[in-house]
């Protein structure tokens, strides 16, 4: 197994979305650890707090985008392939699909166009990036990362839309792995559980909703992530909890399995401070 400096050796760029926060800002703030001059290309709204002064040679750049918004990304992803082209020629790319949001509560009491927003964030934006930049992919090598959940393995009453687009997530990346068999470029889908993140707070749940008990860090999940990237992997759950209750879920009916989710997230409802 190579060590974590080892994995990330051949990449000299990764781009990513949603590095200004919870697991991206620690994608950004461990890949620069292991490989100080990797370079970093952020796409989200908010700029990370981390980014560096203007100069020829920038370590992360940021360049400002509304994922929920086609034409947005249709108009900066190549923006950032250019910029990969002209100030960073040679190496392996890491795409790194990170951003997205959930909402909880019973459809359709939420928001309707916060679940659409949530659709085009975590499923069409994830898929437009990555048809944009895998052209670029294939000529330099490289790896697509992509960010699912363990809700993916299973239906998710009162989070049907984000457990949904998560499946999606999980099931597409797989599939786009086996399609680059055999190339120099293949993809991961990485499934985390309960992290320590705002989260639960953007998805309109209490602060008592998180379990601290089972949940893991981002440092964690990151750190997993890239082990997993070095191992050649197509999938990887984060720790032992959670890959318990993935393969639990996996293995039940679907009907039953979206029965025994109703009765958990009933329970996480009422537990939730307000």
């Amino acid at each position: 197994m190579p060590s974590l400096s080892e994995v990330l050796e051949p990449f000299s760029a990764v781009v990513l979305t949603g590095g200004s926060s919870g697991i991206g800002k620690s994608f950004i703030k461990l890949g620069q650890t292991l490989k100080p001059r990797l370079i970093f290309c952020n796409l989200s709204r908010r700029e990370p707090e981390e980014k560096t002064s203007e100069s020829r040679e920038l370590i992360l750049n940021h360049f400002s985008c509304d994922l929920s918004q086609p034409t947005a990304v249709a108009e900066t992803v190549p923006r950032v392939v250019r910029f990969l082209e002209r100030e960073v020629p040679g190496g392996r790319i890491l795409l790194i699909n990170n951003s997205g949001f959930g909402a909880f509560g019973a459809f359709p009491e939420l928001n309707l166009s916060r679940q659409l927003e949530m659709i085009d964030v975590n499923v069409r934006a994830l898929v437009q990036i990555t048809g944009l930049m895998l052209p670029l992919l294939q000529v330099r090598g490289g790896a697509i990362m992509n960010i699912a959940s363990t809700v993916a393995f299973q239906p998710t009453p009162y989070t049907a839309t984000y457990g949904a687009s998560k499946a999606f997530v999980l099931h597409w990346t797989l599939a786009l792995n086996e399609e680059l068999r055999g190339t120099t470029v293949r993809a991961l889908a990485v499934c985390p559980g309960t992290t320590k993140t705002d989260f639960f707070r953007t998805a309109g749940l209490g602060s008592g909703a998180m379990m601290e008990s089972v949940a893991m860090t981002t440092d964690e999940v990151v750190t997993s992530a890239f082990r997993a990237l070095g191992a050649a992997r197509a999938q990887v759950v984060p720790g032992l909890i959670n890959k318990l209750y993935t393969f639990a879920g996996s293995k039940l009916p679907k009907p039953l399995a979206a029965r025994v989710a109703r009765a958990i997230m009933q329970r996480l409802r009422r537990s939730s401070a307000p």
